[in-house]
């Protein structure tokens, strides 16, 4: 039996608007040919979390993600 690789792992992240902390300690793993969706209400930080994954709230000033992301 082999093992799964996921298609990508999120470890340990964390996201600041400035000083506040929006996101705190994520961990996701996503297999390969998995359909994945994010659900919860609104302003519990699903956009936050996907705009960390392609790297968009690195253009916002003030912001920083600690953690690793990988692909």
């Amino acid at each position: 039996m082999s093992a799964v690789r996921s298609a990508f792992s999120v470890q340990h992240i964390d996201f600041y608007y400035g000083p506040s902390k929006a996101l705190s300690n994520i961990n996701l793993e996503i297999e390969p040919r998995k359909v994945t969706a994010l659900i919860g209400p609104s302003g519990c930080g699903k956009s936050t979390f996907l705009r960390c994954l392609n790297r968009m709230n690195d253009t916002i000033p003030g912001t920083r993600v600690e953690g690793r992301i990988l692909l």
